[in-house]
Protein backbone atom coordinates (compact mmCIF):
# COMPACT_ATOMS: atom_id res chain seq x y z
CA UNK A 1 0.00 0.00 0.00
CA UNK A 2 1.49 3.33 -1.05
CA UNK A 3 1.48 6.17 1.45
CA UNK A 4 2.34 9.84 1.41
CA UNK A 5 5.75 10.94 2.64
CA UNK A 6 4.07 13.51 4.89
CA UNK A 7 0.69 14.01 6.55
CA UNK A 8 -0.64 17.21 8.09
CA UNK A 9 -3.38 16.91 10.69
CA UNK A 10 -4.63 20.50 10.75
CA UNK A 11 -6.57 22.53 13.31
CA UNK A 12 -7.29 19.76 15.79
CA UNK A 13 -7.31 19.44 19.57
CA UNK A 14 -4.06 17.60 20.28
CA UNK A 15 -3.72 15.61 23.51
CA UNK A 16 -0.15 16.26 24.63
CA UNK A 17 1.45 14.71 27.72
CA UNK A 18 3.55 17.15 29.75
CA UNK A 19 6.58 16.16 31.80
CA UNK A 20 4.32 15.03 34.66
CA UNK A 21 2.27 12.89 32.25
CA UNK A 22 -0.68 15.20 32.70
CA UNK A 23 -2.68 15.38 29.47
CA UNK A 24 -2.93 18.93 28.12
CA UNK A 25 -5.31 19.67 25.20
CA UNK A 26 -3.63 22.00 22.68
CA UNK A 27 -5.16 23.60 19.57
CA UNK A 28 -2.54 22.83 16.94
CA UNK A 29 -1.51 21.09 13.75
CA UNK A 30 0.52 17.87 13.76
CA UNK A 31 2.96 17.34 10.90
CA UNK A 32 4.14 13.81 10.17
CA UNK A 33 7.18 13.38 7.94
CA UNK A 34 8.09 9.81 7.08
CA UNK A 35 7.24 7.79 10.16
CA UNK A 36 7.97 10.52 12.75
CA UNK A 37 6.16 13.47 14.25
CA UNK A 38 8.01 16.49 12.87
CA UNK A 39 6.11 19.47 14.26
CA UNK A 40 3.27 20.36 16.65
CA UNK A 41 2.17 23.97 16.40
CA UNK A 42 -0.62 26.21 15.10
CA UNK A 43 -0.48 27.18 11.45
CA UNK A 44 2.03 24.63 10.20
CA UNK A 45 2.61 24.97 6.46
CA UNK A 46 1.80 21.81 4.54
CA UNK A 47 4.71 20.39 2.51
CA UNK A 48 3.94 20.12 -1.23
CA UNK A 49 3.51 16.34 -1.10
CA UNK A 50 1.49 16.24 2.13
CA UNK A 51 -1.93 14.70 2.59
CA UNK A 52 -3.89 17.25 4.61
CA UNK A 53 -6.53 15.97 7.03
CA UNK A 54 -8.85 18.68 8.31
CA UNK A 55 -9.21 18.03 12.04
CA UNK A 56 -11.54 20.91 12.87
CA UNK A 57 -13.84 19.65 15.60
CA UNK A 58 -11.69 16.57 16.07
CA UNK A 59 -9.43 15.23 18.82
CA UNK A 60 -5.95 13.93 17.98
CA UNK A 61 -4.88 11.25 20.44
CA UNK A 62 -1.82 9.06 20.81
CA UNK A 63 -2.41 5.59 19.39
CA UNK A 64 -3.57 3.09 21.99
CA UNK A 65 -1.32 0.33 23.27
CA UNK A 66 -2.79 -3.14 23.88
CA UNK A 67 -0.39 -5.11 26.06
CA UNK A 68 -2.08 -8.53 26.00
CA UNK A 69 -3.98 -10.09 23.12
CA UNK A 70 -4.34 -13.45 21.34
CA UNK A 71 -4.69 -12.16 17.82
CA UNK A 72 -5.38 -15.45 16.01
CA UNK A 73 -8.80 -16.13 17.55
CA UNK A 74 -11.10 -14.19 15.18
CA UNK A 75 -13.01 -17.26 13.94
CA UNK A 76 -13.97 -18.05 17.56
CA UNK A 77 -15.82 -14.76 18.09
CA UNK A 78 -19.23 -15.08 19.72
CA UNK A 79 -18.54 -18.35 21.54
CA UNK A 80 -17.65 -17.14 24.99
CA UNK A 81 -20.28 -14.57 26.01
CA UNK A 82 -21.38 -16.71 28.96
CA UNK A 83 -18.15 -18.62 29.54
CA UNK A 84 -15.83 -18.75 32.50
CA UNK A 85 -12.12 -19.51 32.25
CA UNK A 86 -12.89 -23.17 32.85
CA UNK A 87 -15.05 -23.17 29.69
CA UNK A 88 -12.80 -20.93 27.61
CA UNK A 89 -9.81 -23.25 27.96
CA UNK A 90 -11.40 -26.00 25.87
CA UNK A 91 -13.87 -23.94 23.81
CA UNK A 92 -11.24 -21.32 22.94
CA UNK A 93 -7.57 -22.03 23.54
CA UNK A 94 -7.55 -25.75 22.82
CA UNK A 95 -9.31 -25.23 19.49
CA UNK A 96 -5.95 -24.17 18.05
CA UNK A 97 -5.75 -27.84 17.13
CA UNK A 98 -8.42 -27.28 14.45
CA UNK A 99 -6.74 -24.24 12.85
CA UNK A 100 -4.53 -24.93 9.86
CA UNK A 101 -1.90 -22.33 8.81
CA UNK A 102 -4.33 -20.65 6.39
CA UNK A 103 -6.96 -20.34 9.13
CA UNK A 104 -4.32 -18.75 11.33
CA UNK A 105 -3.43 -16.20 8.65
CA UNK A 106 -7.00 -14.96 8.26
CA UNK A 107 -7.73 -15.11 11.98
CA UNK A 108 -4.59 -13.15 12.76
CA UNK A 109 -5.26 -10.59 10.04
CA UNK A 110 -8.84 -10.17 11.24
CA UNK A 111 -7.68 -9.61 14.82
CA UNK A 112 -5.09 -7.04 13.76
CA UNK A 113 -7.60 -5.21 11.57
CA UNK A 114 -10.17 -5.05 14.37
CA UNK A 115 -7.51 -3.58 16.64
CA UNK A 116 -6.61 -0.93 14.09
CA UNK A 117 -10.29 -0.11 13.59
CA UNK A 118 -10.50 0.58 17.32
CA UNK A 119 -7.45 2.85 17.42
CA UNK A 120 -4.96 0.28 18.74
CA UNK A 121 -1.67 1.03 17.01
CA UNK A 122 0.59 -1.23 19.10
CA UNK A 123 -0.22 -4.71 20.40
CA UNK A 124 1.59 -7.33 22.44
CA UNK A 125 0.49 -10.54 20.76
CA UNK A 126 0.70 -13.58 23.03
CA UNK A 127 0.90 -15.88 20.01
CA UNK A 128 0.19 -19.31 21.50
CA UNK A 129 -0.68 -20.77 18.11
CA UNK A 130 2.54 -22.71 17.68
CA UNK A 131 1.12 -26.06 16.57
CA UNK A 132 3.82 -26.06 13.89
CA UNK A 133 6.41 -23.74 12.41
CA UNK A 134 3.96 -22.98 9.58
CA UNK A 135 1.30 -21.81 12.03
CA UNK A 136 3.60 -19.23 13.61
CA UNK A 137 4.93 -18.14 10.21
CA UNK A 138 1.36 -17.52 9.00
CA UNK A 139 0.52 -15.47 12.09
CA UNK A 140 3.63 -13.35 11.68
CA UNK A 141 2.97 -12.82 7.97
CA UNK A 142 -0.57 -11.60 8.68
CA UNK A 143 0.70 -9.23 11.37
CA UNK A 144 3.11 -7.68 8.88
CA UNK A 145 0.41 -7.35 6.23
CA UNK A 146 -2.06 -5.63 8.56
CA UNK A 147 0.09 -2.57 9.19
CA UNK A 148 -0.15 -2.70 12.98
CA UNK A 149 2.83 -2.23 15.29
CA UNK A 150 3.42 -5.37 17.32
CA UNK A 151 5.52 -7.41 19.63
CA UNK A 152 4.91 -10.82 18.09
CA UNK A 153 5.53 -12.99 21.14
CA UNK A 154 6.49 -16.39 19.82
CA UNK A 155 5.51 -19.41 21.92
CA UNK A 156 8.30 -22.00 22.07
CA UNK A 157 6.01 -24.58 23.70
CA UNK A 158 4.37 -26.95 21.24
CA UNK A 159 0.64 -27.17 21.81
CA UNK A 160 -0.73 -30.53 23.03
CA UNK A 161 -2.86 -32.49 20.61
CA UNK A 162 -6.59 -33.16 20.79
CA UNK A 163 -7.07 -36.69 19.48
CA UNK A 164 -10.85 -36.55 19.34
CA UNK A 165 -13.56 -33.96 19.92
CA UNK A 166 -16.39 -36.46 20.43
CA UNK A 167 -15.76 -38.32 22.62
CA UNK A 168 -13.22 -35.81 23.85
CA UNK A 169 -9.69 -37.16 24.12
CA UNK A 170 -6.94 -34.78 25.10
CA UNK A 171 -3.33 -35.82 25.56
CA UNK A 172 -2.10 -33.76 28.56
CA UNK A 173 1.53 -32.72 28.37
CA UNK A 174 4.19 -34.60 30.28
CA UNK A 175 5.61 -31.78 32.38
CA UNK A 176 8.82 -33.72 32.95
CA UNK A 177 9.51 -34.02 29.22
CA UNK A 178 12.23 -31.60 28.02
CA UNK A 179 10.72 -32.09 24.55
CA UNK A 180 7.96 -29.70 25.56
CA UNK A 181 10.30 -27.17 23.97
CA UNK A 182 10.87 -28.95 20.65
CA UNK A 183 14.06 -28.48 18.67
CA UNK A 184 12.18 -27.09 15.66
CA UNK A 185 10.66 -24.33 17.80
CA UNK A 186 14.04 -23.32 19.20
CA UNK A 187 15.38 -23.30 15.64
CA UNK A 188 12.52 -21.13 14.38
CA UNK A 189 12.91 -18.76 17.32
CA UNK A 190 16.59 -18.30 16.50
CA UNK A 191 15.84 -17.76 12.79
CA UNK A 192 13.16 -15.16 13.53
CA UNK A 193 15.41 -13.39 16.02
CA UNK A 194 18.12 -13.10 13.38
CA UNK A 195 15.67 -11.61 10.84
CA UNK A 196 13.78 -9.18 13.07
CA UNK A 197 12.36 -6.59 12.94
CA UNK A 198 9.66 -7.26 10.37
CA UNK A 199 7.17 -5.09 8.51
CA UNK A 200 9.51 -2.12 7.92
CA UNK A 201 10.50 -2.21 11.59
CA UNK A 202 6.97 -2.23 13.01
CA UNK A 203 6.99 -5.85 14.20
CA UNK A 204 9.47 -6.95 16.83
CA UNK A 205 10.02 -10.46 18.15
CA UNK A 206 9.06 -11.31 21.72
CA UNK A 207 8.44 -14.56 23.58
CA UNK A 208 5.26 -15.79 25.24
CA UNK A 209 6.19 -18.05 28.11
CA UNK A 210 3.72 -19.95 30.29
CA UNK A 211 6.10 -22.70 31.37
CA UNK A 212 7.40 -21.64 34.74
CA UNK A 213 6.20 -25.08 35.87
CA UNK A 214 9.26 -26.55 34.11
CA UNK A 215 12.41 -27.26 36.11
CA UNK A 216 14.84 -24.43 36.73
CA UNK A 217 17.41 -26.35 34.67
CA UNK A 218 15.21 -25.80 31.59
CA UNK A 219 13.79 -22.34 32.30
CA UNK A 220 17.02 -20.48 33.07
CA UNK A 221 18.99 -21.58 29.98
CA UNK A 222 16.00 -20.79 27.77
CA UNK A 223 15.73 -17.20 29.06
CA UNK A 224 19.49 -16.75 28.83
CA UNK A 225 19.50 -17.98 25.22
CA UNK A 226 16.47 -15.92 24.18
CA UNK A 227 17.96 -12.74 25.63
CA UNK A 228 21.23 -13.44 23.84
CA UNK A 229 19.24 -13.81 20.60
CA UNK A 230 18.01 -10.24 21.05
CA UNK A 231 14.52 -10.89 22.46
CA UNK A 232 13.51 -7.71 24.33
CA UNK A 233 10.09 -8.68 25.71
CA UNK A 234 8.69 -11.76 27.42
CA UNK A 235 5.01 -12.08 28.33
CA UNK A 236 3.50 -14.58 30.72
CA UNK A 237 0.03 -15.28 32.12
CA UNK A 238 -0.23 -14.96 35.88
CA UNK A 239 -3.51 -15.67 37.67
CA UNK A 240 -3.81 -16.98 41.23
CA UNK A 241 -7.04 -18.93 41.57
CA UNK A 242 -8.56 -22.39 42.03
CA UNK A 243 -8.03 -23.25 38.35
CA UNK A 244 -4.40 -22.44 37.62
CA UNK A 245 -3.20 -22.65 41.21
CA UNK A 246 -2.22 -20.43 44.11
CA UNK A 247 1.50 -20.34 43.39
CA UNK A 248 3.22 -17.06 42.46
CA UNK A 249 4.71 -17.01 38.98
CA UNK A 250 6.46 -13.77 39.92
CA UNK A 251 8.24 -15.35 42.89
CA UNK A 252 9.20 -18.40 40.82
CA UNK A 253 10.74 -16.18 38.15
CA UNK A 254 12.58 -14.27 40.85
CA UNK A 255 13.87 -17.42 42.54
CA UNK A 256 15.17 -18.63 39.18
CA UNK A 257 16.99 -15.34 38.67
CA UNK A 258 15.16 -14.49 35.42
CA UNK A 259 12.80 -11.76 36.70
CA UNK A 260 13.86 -8.57 34.92
CA UNK A 261 12.37 -5.42 33.41
CA UNK A 262 11.66 -7.23 30.13
CA UNK A 263 8.89 -9.48 31.55
CA UNK A 264 5.25 -8.40 31.22
CA UNK A 265 2.75 -10.35 33.33
CA UNK A 266 -0.80 -10.62 32.03
CA UNK A 267 -3.58 -10.23 34.61
CA UNK A 268 -1.60 -10.62 37.87
CA UNK A 269 -4.97 -11.26 39.48
CA UNK A 270 -4.68 -11.78 43.24
CA UNK A 271 -1.02 -10.73 43.13
CA UNK A 272 0.38 -10.45 46.61
CA UNK A 273 2.07 -7.42 48.13
CA UNK A 274 5.31 -9.41 47.90
CA UNK A 275 4.69 -9.81 44.16
CA UNK A 276 4.16 -6.08 43.83
CA UNK A 277 7.42 -5.39 45.65
CA UNK A 278 9.34 -7.75 43.35
CA UNK A 279 7.77 -6.22 40.25
CA UNK A 280 8.62 -2.72 41.47
CA UNK A 281 12.20 -3.67 42.31
CA UNK A 282 12.79 -5.12 38.84
CA UNK A 283 10.60 -2.62 36.92
CA UNK A 284 8.57 -5.49 35.48
CA UNK A 285 5.06 -4.66 34.29
CA UNK A 286 1.47 -5.88 34.35
CA UNK A 287 -1.29 -5.99 31.73
CA UNK A 288 -4.86 -5.86 33.06
CA UNK A 289 -7.63 -7.12 30.79
CA UNK A 290 -10.83 -6.04 32.59
CA UNK A 291 -13.33 -7.61 30.18
CA UNK A 292 -12.10 -11.18 30.60
CA UNK A 293 -10.96 -10.79 34.20
CA UNK A 294 -14.36 -9.58 35.41
CA UNK A 295 -16.24 -12.23 33.42
CA UNK A 296 -14.04 -15.28 33.83
CA UNK A 297 -13.53 -15.13 37.62
CA UNK A 298 -9.90 -14.08 37.51
CA UNK A 299 -10.52 -11.57 40.29
CA UNK A 300 -10.67 -7.79 40.44
CA UNK A 301 -8.45 -6.02 37.86
CA UNK A 302 -5.29 -4.82 39.60
CA UNK A 303 -4.39 -1.90 37.34
CA UNK A 304 -5.54 0.75 39.85
CA UNK A 305 -4.06 -0.91 42.92
CA UNK A 306 -1.79 1.67 44.57
CA UNK A 307 1.14 -0.75 44.69
CA UNK A 308 0.74 -1.78 41.02
CA UNK A 309 -0.67 1.24 39.18
CA UNK A 310 2.67 2.67 38.05
CA UNK A 311 3.58 -0.71 36.53
CA UNK A 312 0.22 -1.31 34.87
CA UNK A 313 -1.24 -1.17 31.37
CA UNK A 314 -4.31 -2.49 29.57
CA UNK A 315 -4.99 -5.36 27.19
CA UNK A 316 -7.91 -6.84 25.29
CA UNK A 317 -6.97 -10.49 25.84
CA UNK A 318 -9.58 -12.32 23.72
CA UNK A 319 -11.42 -10.54 20.94
CA UNK A 320 -13.20 -13.87 20.58
CA UNK A 321 -14.92 -12.95 23.85
CA UNK A 322 -15.20 -9.16 23.76
CA UNK A 323 -14.46 -6.08 21.67
CA UNK A 324 -10.94 -5.50 20.42
CA UNK A 325 -10.58 -1.85 21.42
CA UNK A 326 -8.85 -0.32 24.42
CA UNK A 327 -11.64 2.24 24.87
CA UNK A 328 -13.79 -0.52 26.37
CA UNK A 329 -11.00 -1.69 28.66
CA UNK A 330 -10.29 1.84 29.93
CA UNK A 331 -13.94 2.37 30.80
CA UNK A 332 -14.44 -1.03 32.43
CA UNK A 333 -11.26 -0.74 34.48
CA UNK A 334 -12.15 2.76 35.61
CA UNK A 335 -15.74 2.07 36.62
CA UNK A 336 -14.88 -1.25 38.23
CA UNK A 337 -12.24 0.42 40.40
CA UNK A 338 -14.59 3.28 41.27
CA UNK A 339 -17.35 0.85 42.20
CA UNK A 340 -15.03 -1.19 44.42
CA UNK A 341 -13.80 1.93 46.21
CA UNK A 342 -17.26 3.46 46.59
CA UNK A 343 -18.63 0.22 48.05
CA UNK A 344 -16.30 0.63 51.03
CA UNK A 345 -17.86 4.01 51.81
CA UNK A 346 -21.39 2.75 51.30
CA UNK A 347 -20.79 -0.17 53.65
CA UNK A 348 -19.79 2.32 56.39
CA UNK A 349 -22.67 4.70 55.59
CA UNK A 350 -20.17 7.31 54.44
CA UNK A 351 -19.92 9.47 51.30
CA UNK A 352 -16.62 9.73 49.38
CA UNK A 353 -15.39 13.30 49.07
CA UNK A 354 -14.00 12.75 45.56
CA UNK A 355 -14.29 10.11 42.88
CA UNK A 356 -11.22 7.97 42.31
CA UNK A 357 -9.55 6.98 40.06
CA UNK A 358 -9.76 9.61 37.32
CA UNK A 359 -10.39 9.50 33.58
CA UNK A 360 -6.88 10.78 32.96
CA UNK A 361 -5.42 7.83 34.87
CA UNK A 362 -7.47 5.45 32.71
CA UNK A 363 -6.38 7.23 29.52
CA UNK A 364 -2.74 6.99 30.54
CA UNK A 365 -3.07 3.24 31.15
CA UNK A 366 -4.08 2.85 27.50
CA UNK A 367 -1.41 5.14 26.06
CA UNK A 368 1.86 6.24 27.68
CA UNK A 369 1.85 3.57 30.39
CA UNK A 370 1.25 0.84 27.83
CA UNK A 371 4.20 2.13 25.83
CA UNK A 372 6.36 2.10 28.94
CA UNK A 373 5.24 -1.46 29.79
CA UNK A 374 6.66 -2.72 26.47
CA UNK A 375 9.87 -0.71 26.72
CA UNK A 376 8.88 1.81 24.04
CA UNK A 377 8.03 4.83 26.17
CA UNK A 378 10.56 6.94 24.28
CA UNK A 379 9.05 6.00 20.90
CA UNK A 380 5.25 5.77 21.22
CA UNK A 381 2.38 6.37 23.67
CA UNK A 382 2.34 10.16 23.54
CA UNK A 383 2.36 12.91 20.93
CA UNK A 384 5.77 14.53 20.87
CA UNK A 385 8.13 15.81 18.21
CA UNK A 386 10.55 13.04 17.26
CA UNK A 387 8.33 10.18 18.35
CA UNK A 388 6.94 7.60 15.96
CA UNK A 389 3.73 8.73 14.26
CA UNK A 390 1.12 6.45 15.83
CA UNK A 391 -1.99 8.65 16.02
CA UNK A 392 -5.77 8.39 16.30
CA UNK A 393 -8.26 11.08 15.25
CA UNK A 394 -11.72 11.17 16.88
CA UNK A 395 -14.75 13.00 15.52
CA UNK A 396 -15.68 15.08 18.57
CA UNK A 397 -18.86 16.29 16.84
CA UNK A 398 -20.40 12.84 16.52
CA UNK A 399 -23.68 12.18 18.37
CA UNK A 400 -21.83 10.43 21.20
CA UNK A 401 -18.95 12.90 21.62
CA UNK A 402 -20.65 16.24 20.87
CA UNK A 403 -20.08 18.87 23.58
CA UNK A 404 -17.90 16.49 25.63
CA UNK A 405 -14.92 17.22 23.39
CA UNK A 406 -15.31 20.96 23.92
CA UNK A 407 -15.51 20.58 27.68
CA UNK A 408 -12.95 17.86 28.45
CA UNK A 409 -11.37 15.93 25.55
CA UNK A 410 -9.92 13.14 27.70
CA UNK A 411 -13.30 12.50 29.30
CA UNK A 412 -14.85 12.59 25.83
CA UNK A 413 -12.66 9.66 24.80
CA UNK A 414 -12.75 7.61 28.00
CA UNK A 415 -16.44 8.04 28.83
CA UNK A 416 -18.22 8.77 25.54
CA UNK A 417 -16.28 7.53 22.51
CA UNK A 418 -16.72 4.30 20.60
CA UNK A 419 -15.02 2.73 17.60
CA UNK A 420 -17.40 4.50 15.20
CA UNK A 421 -16.04 7.88 16.37
CA UNK A 422 -12.52 7.00 15.20
CA UNK A 423 -12.07 8.60 11.78
CA UNK A 424 -8.34 8.23 11.15
CA UNK A 425 -5.68 5.84 12.40
CA UNK A 426 -2.01 6.36 11.53
CA UNK A 427 0.67 3.78 12.33
CA UNK A 428 4.32 4.46 11.61
CA UNK A 429 3.35 7.41 9.44
CA UNK A 430 0.93 5.40 7.28
CA UNK A 431 -2.82 5.86 7.21
CA UNK A 432 -4.53 2.59 8.17
CA UNK A 433 -8.05 3.94 8.69
CA UNK A 434 -9.41 6.90 6.75
CA UNK A 435 -12.82 8.58 6.82
CA UNK A 436 -13.99 5.95 9.29
CA UNK A 437 -13.06 2.96 7.13
CA UNK A 438 -10.11 0.56 7.17
CA UNK A 439 -7.87 1.00 4.16
CA UNK A 440 -7.08 -2.02 1.94
CA UNK A 441 -4.05 -4.17 2.76
CA UNK A 442 -1.50 -5.98 0.61
CA UNK A 443 -1.71 -9.75 1.05
CA UNK A 444 0.63 -12.38 -0.39
CA UNK A 445 3.85 -12.07 -2.34
CA UNK A 446 4.96 -12.13 -5.95
CA UNK A 447 2.36 -13.46 -8.37
CA UNK A 448 0.07 -14.21 -5.41
CA UNK A 449 0.05 -10.62 -4.20
CA UNK A 450 -3.34 -8.96 -4.00
CA UNK A 451 -4.92 -5.89 -2.43
CA UNK A 452 -7.87 -6.74 -0.20
CA UNK A 453 -10.51 -4.49 1.27
CA UNK A 454 -12.18 -5.52 4.51
CA UNK A 455 -15.08 -7.15 2.68
CA UNK A 456 -12.70 -9.62 1.05
CA UNK A 457 -11.01 -10.42 4.36
CA UNK A 458 -14.42 -10.91 5.98
CA UNK A 459 -15.40 -13.43 3.32
CA UNK A 460 -12.23 -15.43 3.93
CA UNK A 461 -12.93 -15.39 7.67
CA UNK A 462 -16.48 -16.66 7.23
CA UNK A 463 -15.27 -19.52 5.03
CA UNK A 464 -12.60 -20.42 7.57
CA UNK A 465 -15.03 -20.15 10.48
CA UNK A 466 -17.50 -22.49 8.76
CA UNK A 467 -14.80 -25.11 8.24
CA UNK A 468 -13.65 -24.88 11.85
CA UNK A 469 -17.22 -25.02 13.13
CA UNK A 470 -17.81 -28.17 11.13
CA UNK A 471 -15.03 -29.88 13.09
CA UNK A 472 -16.15 -28.53 16.45
CA UNK A 473 -19.86 -29.15 15.89
CA UNK A 474 -19.82 -32.41 17.78
CA UNK A 475 -17.53 -31.28 20.60
CA UNK A 476 -18.01 -33.33 23.74
CA UNK A 477 -18.28 -30.31 26.02
CA UNK A 478 -18.75 -32.32 29.21
CA UNK A 479 -15.81 -34.56 28.43
CA UNK A 480 -13.61 -31.61 27.46
CA UNK A 481 -14.40 -29.78 30.69
CA UNK A 482 -13.59 -32.91 32.68
CA UNK A 483 -10.30 -33.26 30.81
CA UNK A 484 -9.35 -29.68 31.67
CA UNK A 485 -10.16 -30.26 35.34
CA UNK A 486 -8.01 -33.40 35.35
CA UNK A 487 -5.12 -31.88 33.37
CA UNK A 488 -4.93 -28.77 35.54
CA UNK A 489 -5.26 -30.78 38.74
CA UNK A 490 -8.32 -28.78 39.78
CA UNK A 491 -10.13 -29.94 42.91
CA UNK A 492 -13.60 -30.65 41.54
CA UNK A 493 -15.06 -29.83 44.95
CA UNK A 494 -14.08 -26.21 44.30
CA UNK A 495 -16.25 -26.03 41.16
CA UNK A 496 -19.54 -24.94 42.72
CA UNK A 497 -22.80 -23.20 41.82
CA UNK A 498 -22.84 -20.73 44.71
CA UNK A 499 -20.87 -19.63 47.76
Amino acid sequence: MSSPSSILLSNGTVLVHNQDEHVVPVKADVLVVGNRIAEIAPGVAAPPDAVVVDCTGKIISPGFVDTHHHMWQTQLKGRHADDLLLDYIHKGNITYDVFNPEDVFWGQLGGCMESLDGGVTMVVDHAHINSSAAHSASALSATEASGIRSYFCYSPIQNPHTASWSPYQFAPPDLSDPGLIPAWALKQLAELAAKQPFGDGRVRLGVSWDAFYLPKEIVVPFFHNARNLGVKLFTSHYVKNAIVGEHSVVSIADSYGVLKHDILFSHASQATSEDAALLTATNSHVSSTPDTELQMAHGTPVCFRPDLYQLSSLGVDCHSNNSGDILTQMRLALQSARGTRNALFVAQKKVPRVVQPTVEQAFNLGTIMGARAVGLGNEIGSIKVGKLADLVVFDARSPSMICAGEHEPVAAIVMHASVRDIETVIVDGKIRKQDGKLVPVDVGEGAEKQVLEWAGIAEKLIQSRDRIQGVLEGMDDVGARAAVIQTFGINSNNVVDSV
